[in-house]
């Protein structure tokens, strides 16, 4: 893998952060993961835009410009021999001193890893309630931070062997999201999801998700739910931005079968197509605008 490094491109193995970043010694530091589509990401406008809110929060100034950050991603495809992949885009706070500062940082580092696309699961892959919480966000809202050992107890407790994804509850019982992923379900054409009040995080394809059930007409219900509520229901399915939506085929020993009028299928269609809509137009137009405006053009 070749990495890239505040204005350098290096193999992975030679790619290094200094022990003094706050990235490394306090965790202070945020990233994106998005897939391209024949070289264009898709929501890039979204997670660009998250990443710089989050790195305001944590008083991180970051002033890359979306047109070049498009071209280090197709840079980094073409150093690692792909058409597409999945970016990685990590912004660590920087040399900073021991101790907790008041000022901001100035100097981050930007890292940008490239790596395949994992094959899409089209079959759907089985899903288990996990008996460690949630933890609660660090601040007002969940940042897609450095702050991941949460996550990683979690996918220990799976296994090694496991191939299902671990949905985790709240300290207080309810349903929150998955290891690496958001959490929905469908019941009587009603479309569930957990509020960002759970203190989950608020995924992009999460939101394009509930974006494109509005335009479906759907009726959509975010708000505190229980392990039973996801377990009475007609089809369960997991999302994130590198595998789209993954269909849950199990929950514990509750089996959920395709309906006969899949709403899920309905919205995987309107996904893929949303996909190739944003690159035609970005291949007509070759601009990043195109990508500044993604809910607009798929509805239109």
């Amino acid at each position: 893998m070749i990495v890239y490094k505040d204005g350098n491109w290096l193999p992975l193995e030679e790619t290094t952060v200094p022990v003094m970043d706050h990235g490394f010694l306090y965790g202070v530091g945020l990233f994106e993961t998005f897939r391209t589509y024949q070289g264009v990401p898709f929501l890039f406008h979204d997670h660009i835009e998250r990443l710089r809110d989050g790195l305001s929060s944590v008083y991180i100034e970051w002033e890359e410009e979306k047109e070049r950050l498009l071209e280090l991603i197709n840079i980094a495809l073409t150093k690692n021999d792909l058409v597409d992949g999945v970016i990685r885009l990590n912004i660590t706070a920087g040399i900073s001193n021991w101790g907790l500062p008041n000022e901001t940082y100035s100097k981050p580092t930007t890292l940008l890893f490239t790596r395949a696309i994992a094959p899409i699961n089209e079959e759907g892959k089985m899903a288990v309630f996990l008996q460690i919480p949630r933890n609660t966000p660090e601040g007002e809202v969940r940042l897609k931070s450095h702050h991941y050992l949460n996550n990683l107890l979690g996918k220990r407790e799976l296994g090694k062997e496991s191939q299902a994804e671990g949905i985790f509850l709240t300290d207080k019982g309810y349903v929150a999201e998955g290891i690496v992923s958001n959490v929905f379900w469908i019941k009587d054409n009603t479309l569930y999801t957990p509020s960002i009040s759970t203190g989950i995080l608020n995924g992009i394809t999460r939101q394009y998700i509930l974006h494109l059930a509005k335009l479906m007409n759907m009726k959509i219900k975010e708000g505190f739910f229980s392990k039973e509520d996801v377990l009475q229901s007609d089809e369960v399915f997991i999302t994130n931005s590198t595998q789209e939506l993954i269909r849950i085929t199990r929950v514990e020993d509750r089996c959920f079968s395709i309906p006969e009028h899949s709403i899920l299928l309905k919205l995987k269609g309107l996904y893929k197509e949303s996909t190739k809509r944003q690159l035609q137009s970005y291949q007509q137009v070759k601009k990043v605008e195109i990508l500044d405006d993604e809910y607009k053009l798929i509805s239109d």
